[in-house]
């Protein structure tokens, strides 16, 4: 299974050597290069317009504008230093920036999205944007929380229960920031630090009360696209993607993960387990309509993603 994934891209490569094999850090390091001259990441690099943006705007059309191929690069785990970012993050920056400390792009709204927020964040922190009104971002996300302890981008309109959706993309953008503080790319305030850990540990209690997918009123299924695991996901919440995210805070430095075997996670990890074919593989999923600029993966064919993240998120479960 893992030659067949080193088999891939190379933002499949160097994601599988760094989580699923013993290989030291230089060869890492080195594979995850190629995702700027190589596969998927240089072609979506090659969609750079000369102005830095990407198909034609900031925000829209989805899914091949300026936000979401930055997403797709940050999850394709491009180097954080590759100018081409750099430039497309200049302009979501300086562009999006709203009085308010979040990000907006929408003429039709004086307040700033939540969920848009926290996905710029993400793309920004990653990408060690060097700015450190980065902080007003984060505190603008942390002052969205809800009485529930997620976050709804329809807050402003009056929504009163958090969505998976927003909850989940705030959550990556929060974790991506508190690296980039770790980091000491940017300054902040160790209270901010602190403030955003209770921030998230209050998050994870609300997608833990729904075990990451069902009512916590009926037991039912939310939403069954949340049991698809299309990549990239989007703005789309399923539970591969929340597994991974819960996986992925896990590291020496933290010792070891208290949630790792939470078991409320339980109902989710056996539906990953479920989903997995007689091969060992994931399928690749269809993802949301829109335009896009290549098909990463066949839908319905064994999908090299979904056999990464599978194998990382069960690797993590089992060791803990």
């Amino acid at each position: 299974m893992i030659e067949w994934l080193l088999a891939g891209d190379p933002a499949i490569r160097w994601q599988a050597l760094r989580d699923l094999t013993a290989a030291p850090p230089q060869e890492v390091e080195a594979e995850r290069q190629r995702v700027g001259t190589e596969g998927w990441g240089a072609r979506l690099l090659a969609e750079q317009a000369p102005s830095g943006m990407w198909g034609g705007g900031l925000y829209g059309p989805k899914w091949i504008s300026t936000t979401y191929t930055l997403l797709s690069l940050r999850q394709l785990g491009l180097p954080p230093e590759n100018h081409q970012a750099q430039a497309g993050c200049r302009l979501l920056f300086e562009r999006g920036i709203n009085k308010d400390g979040g990000i907006n792009y929408f003429k039709s709204m004086n307040t700033s999205e939540a969920c848009v927020t926290g996905m710029v964040l993400s793309i920004l922190a990653y990408f060690h944007y060097p700015d450190e009104r980065l902080e007003a971002i984060a505190k603008h996300l942390l002052w969205r929380q809800m009485r529930d302890c997620g976050w709804n981008c329809e807050d402003v309109k009056g929504a009163s229960h958090s969505s998976f959706h927003t909850t989940l993309s705030v959550l990556e953008g929060l974790e991506e920031y508190k690296k980039l503080l770790g980091s000491g790319a940017v300054g902040g305030q160790g209270g901010l630090l602190e403030a955003i850990e209770q921030a998230q540990g209050r998050a994870h209690e609300f997608l833990l009360a729904h075990r990451l997918f069902r009512s916590h009123r009926s037991g039912e299924v939310v939403d069954g696209r949340m049991l698809r695991f299309p990549f990239p996901p989007r703005w789309r919440y399923d539970i591969l993607r929340a597994l991974d995210y819960f996986q992925g805070r896990a590291s020496p430095v933290r010792g070891r993960d208290p949630l790792a075997r939470d078991e409320r996670l339980l109902d989710a990890v056996q539906v990953l387990v479920k989903k997995r074919r007689e091969d060992g593989r994931w399928p690749a999923y269809a993802g949301m309509a829109g335009r896009i600029y290549f098909e990463l993966e066949q839908a319905g064919q064994p999908g090299r993603w979904n056999t990464l993240r599978g194998l990382r998120v069960l690797r993590w479960w089992e060791a803990s």
